[in-house]
């Protein structure tokens, strides 16, 4: 099988532009959609949420209580973690709050955009989730409380799905207490859609097509695949169980723009090619993900 890529590393820039947009995303979802609206779904931007509507008369606003807490957490997660604890992390968490703390001076929130709040809770989790889902693939982290599960996996025998659980349900609850049941049910459900997106849109993200293509006319097929699209393939002879005519099977897999210009192709040199597409969010080796 003969593997190329075109689609190389990102650099060192690329990837803090990448890392950089992905906290926009974020930002746009917490402030504008889940600080407004209360809604306390776990991580540090739940619980500054609970922290900043406790004192609603001082300068402790929800903005400046994370940036507090994300700064704590910071110098907490250097003294105990040491050298394991990534640039990345302590660049996406500061760059996070530092813009909350902006978009704060900037355009204050008072009350929600609207009044309709499920329609808010699904902008104040989606666009979060994006976010989270664009720095999980470069392997980078906003911080919070995903630094207080490395350090209670550190030191105990929990690990950090299941340490990260146990602060958002926690933090999620306390919205009952403080919010009133309203409040405090939009969270939860909050909560768990969160736990759902961020899944489906890593997902969507490292989606791939593996095709299986049948055809009486390979050449064609293999030129283009590996000239136009800079893929590789692998090639089996076959035969109908029926027809007993001996085909040429050919295995590759793409992207979702470049299964599309091939299936488009395929239909141009053989319109009987029998083809077989399935999707695929874990695929390993050359040119796709590393063992």
């Amino acid at each position: 099988m003969r593997i190329q890529n075109r689609h190389k590393p990102l650099t060192v820039p690329q990837r803090y532009l990448m890392m950089t947009i992905g906290i926009l995303i974020m930002a746009v979802g917490v402030y504008f959609f889940k600080f407004p609206n209360n809604f306390s779904t776990g991580g540090v931007s739940g619980l500054s949420i609970i922290i900043g509507r406790l004192f609603p008369n001082s300068l402790l606003s929800p903005s400046t209580v994370m940036l507090l807490i994300n700064t704590l957490l910071l110098v907490l997660g250097y003294l105990i973690l040491g050298r394991s604890f990534a640039f990345s992390t302590v660049y996406c968490s500061m760059l996070l709050s530092l813009i909350l703390a902006g978009m704060d001076r900037i355009w204050p929130m008072n009350a929600p955009l609207t009044d309709q709040p499920m329609l808010e809770l699904i902008f104040a989790v989606l666009l979060p989730s994006i976010g989270s889902a664009i720095l999980f693939n470069l392997d980078a982290s906003s911080g919070g409380t995903d630094i207080i599960a490395m350090i209670v996996k550190k030191y105990s025998n929990m690990n950090t799905g299941s340490a990260l659980m146990v602060a958002d349900v926690t933090i999620t609850l306390a919205a009952l207490i403080f919010f009133g049941p309203k409040t405090g049910l939009f969270s939860i459900l909050g909560l768990l859609m969160k736990s759902v997106m961020v899944d489906y849109v890593m997902d969507s993200f490292r989606s791939r097509k593996c095709f299986q293509i049948i055809t009486a006319q390979p050449d064609p097929i293999l030129d283009y695949i590996m000239t136009a699209l800079h893929r590789g393939a692998t090639i089996e002879d076959v035969h109908g169980a029926f027809s007993h005519n001996q085909m040429t099977m050919i295995i590759t897999v793409l992207n979702r723009a470049e299964a599309l210009m091939l299936r488009k192709y395929i239909h141009t040199v053989d319109p009987h090619a029998f083809i077989v597409i399935t999707t695929s969010t874990e695929i390993v080796g050359k040119g796709f993900l590393s063992i």
